[in-house]
């Protein structure tokens, strides 16, 4: 469910094919209804388990500061479906939402369409109607029979691959690979961060049998991170570029930024923009990402940590960021996660654990989740919103994880 949605398919008497069909049959004949779109913009195609959302981050900000306009395409909403489609971090308006599915209406497209093809179309329309100069295109699950999958990007990014979706993209690394990299283009450069060996070889073979060019993180490209700057190195042009500094903390999101800049480079070339280095160092710093080690109120941190992996790294980084210091944890997880992984590797930072039901139909019931922890001190909360703003006046840094579904109901409340 994308919240706000059904509104607009309400208004204009647009449907959704409920049905989950593997394959681009349907997006692609949709879009040569509505004269393929996409083939009027200028991609950066970005698949990935986890690091999707800052990679783009890193590039929008870069991309920016060098005077180019920016769409983005990025899944699941923080709010609202409005704020899935942006221009320069500017999301959708109502207005610009209405005339688009009065389009799809007039178009004949009811009832052929999931949510998230409807979507991806309204993305295409929007961005090639704003003549943006670059779109940063987030795959929603996988990336071989992704909606997203009907573009000739510039380049390819796969962030990383590890366990989720395993229902819909297989229960192996290598299955999984198998999905990230469709993505990958004919003659067109795919940059890669650190893969599991098995998915490595995946990735490799698919971007040789395309004659694509890989940039590979730890190979071809390299990122030395120190306590307050990074130096970032590409191995293949001989460059490095120091003292970067970056508001999202951790060595992942380092890395993150590696890949970013990376494909800035390749991004300057293609369409002839000159790169400076100040800009990079500038759009570095401002990066910055709602829900990824976000400080949401005073001693209060969002961070969607939904997979082992990513549990990991928010783990880490709290271990950097404030050693020896008090944490606890307020939580809600989608049942079809790994979520006992996830609370073993929380666990592993704070025995003080808070359970939040929340109203999207995988969740996982707060009951549930607290049977499953094995925190030394644990609760169910009926009213997380309370909790969470009497937290910002208390001196222990308490994280909302999980799910980012929760993240952005709690979100749209403390706005209001």
């Amino acid at each position: 469910m994308i919240p706000k949605l059904d509104d607009y398919k309400r208004k204009w008497n647009v449907e959704s094919d409920l049905s989950i069909k593997p394959g681009l049959e349907a997006i692609k004949a949709a879009l040569k209804v509505l004269q393929n779109p996409q083939e009027r913009l200028q991609v950066v195609h970005l698949a990935g388990t986890n690091g999707k959302g800052s990679t783009l981050t890193f590039i929008e900000h870069i991309a920016k500061k060098h005077g180019l306009t920016v769409g983005k395409f990025m899944s699941p909403c923080i709010v609202d479906v409005h704020d899935q489609i942006q221009i320069n971090g500017e999301s959708i308006s109502q207005k610009e939402m209405d005339e688009i599915f009065q389009q799809l209406e007039q178009s004949g497209l009811s009832g052929k369409l999931t949510d998230f093809e409807l979507l991806t179309c309204i993305a295409f329309l929007y961005f090639a109607k704003k003549k943006v100069d670059l779109v940063l295109l987030e795959t929603g699950m996988g990336g071989r029979e992704d909606s997203t999958n009907v573009v000739t990007p510039i380049l390819s990014i796969i962030t990383s691959i590890a366990f989720d979706h395993t229902k819909f993209l297989g229960p192996t690394i290598q299955s999984i690979a198998k999905h990230k990299a469709g993505i990958i283009k004919q003659n067109r450069p795919v940059i890669i961060g650190r893969l599991p060996e098995e998915a490595l070889i995946i990735v490799k073979n698919e971007a040789e049998s395309k004659s694509a060019p890989v940039l590979a993180l730890g190979e071809h490209i390299d990122v030395i991170t120190a306590e307050t700057e990074d130096v970032y190195r590409h191995n293949v042009k001989g460059m490095e570029i120091p003292h970067l500094t970056r508001l999202l903390p951790g060595k992942h999101q380092a890395e993150n930024m590696a890949l970013a800049i990376t494909a800035f480079l390749e991004i300057a070339q293609h369409l002839q923009v000159p790169f400076e280095i100040e800009k990079i160092h500038q759009g570095v710093k401002s990066a910055q990402l709602p829900g990824r080690f976000e400080e949401a109120l005073p001693n209060v941190y969002f961070d969607g940590a939904h997979n082992p992996a990513s549990a990991k790294a928010l783990a880490k980084t709290i271990q950097t960021q404030f050693p020896n210091e008090p944490i606890r944890f307020v939580i809600g997880m989608l049942a079809d996660k790994d979520v006992d992984s996830v609370l073993r590797l929380l666990e592993q930072v704070s025995g003080e654990f808070y359970f939040v039901d929340f109203p999207n139909e995988r969740a996982m019931k707060a009951k549930e989740l607290y049977t499953r922890s094995n925190a030394t001190k644990k609760a169910i909360l009926s009213d997380p919103f309370s909790f969470i703003q009497n937290a910002a006046n208390e001196p222990i840094k308490t994280f909302v994880t999980g799910s980012l579904y929760l993240l952005g109901i709690i979100r749209e409340k403390l706005m209001r």
